[in-house]
């Protein structure tokens, strides 16, 4: 990976004041509603939940977790307990109110179709929270091979303007899981830096199906990529679509990389 989107000086992840980030502006752009992309996302995510056994997962991740409560939720079905590891201090005190409180009202539609898709999930949208605990802290220190399970959303391709930082974090990501586990994913398509709210601006690394691939084949086993196209009821970021992965994680081996 030799190019970087943003030329010689892309932002990387430590340029960036995460503790910035504009939690009410970012829900009320994308999760006030249930998008069809989301409803997409959640049927793919749950397709693959589905082939879980029930509380077979004692510890699962969710890597960069945001204020977004739908993969916590979808987690629920299959895993015991769930980590929500994230660095921003107000998406930490948004996790923790809603864990503590229960969801906002406006995650009962997510929550029934989490729920209708797989009927493993707990009935009640406190109760698919009830295994979460948030953690504030770098994803880059996650301890490798600690969980059965690891979820990521728009996470590593908008936390940096450069390819190998993105690259570094699929990795990280990755072996967060022992060898076996289950990795599940969502990514922007295409996203380059982009805005949330009047005014403020935030690394995007536009990615494809075809990177992805590449990025999480040297450590994956039976590794499905597809994408789904942009969701015109969402603000426009600039992206293209998502792109959905879901995996196991293998022992590492070494393939080719090519230039973008």
């Amino acid at each position: 990976m030799s190019a970087n989107p943003a030329g010689e000086n892309p932002v990387l992840n430590d340029h960036v004041d995460w503790d910035s980030w504009p939690v009410e502006d970012y829900l009320t752009e994308n999760y006030r509603d249930l998008h069809p992309s989301d409803a997409a996302v959640i049927a793919h995510h749950s397709a693959f939940y589905r082939r879980l056994a029930p509380g077979s997962i004692a510890r699962s991740l969710e890597f960069g977790a945001g204020p977004n409560l739908y993969p916590l939720m979808l987690a629920a079905a299959a895993s015991r307990h769930t980590d929500a590891v994230e660095a921003s201090a107000p998406c930490v005190a948004y996790l923790n109110r809603q864990v503590a409180r229960g969801p906002d009202e406006t995650w009962s539609p997510f929550h029934e179709l989490c729920r209708r898709l797989n009927p493993a999930l707990p009935a009640s949208p406190a109760g698919a929270l009830r295994g979460v605990r948030v953690v504030r802290g770098d994803i880059r220190t996650v301890a490798p091979g600690t969980y059965g399970l690891a979820s990521m959303h728009f996470v590593a391709e908008g936390a940096t303007e450069d390819y190998d930082e993105f690259a570094e974090f699929c990795r990280l990501f990755a072996h967060s899981v022992a060898p076996g586990g289950h990795l599940i994913a969502a990514f922007m398509e295409n996203m380059p830096t982009y805005r949330i709210g009047p005014a403020s601006q935030w690394p995007g690394c536009p990615v494809d199906r075809d990177l992805v691939s590449e990025v999480f084949a040297p450590f994956s086993g039976r590794l499905e990529v597809t994408r789904i196209d942009a969701d015109p009821t969402l603000p426009d970021y600039g992206d293209s679509g998502m792109v959905l992965l879901t995996a196991t994680r293998c022992e590492d081996h070494a393939l080719p990389s090519r230039p973008l």
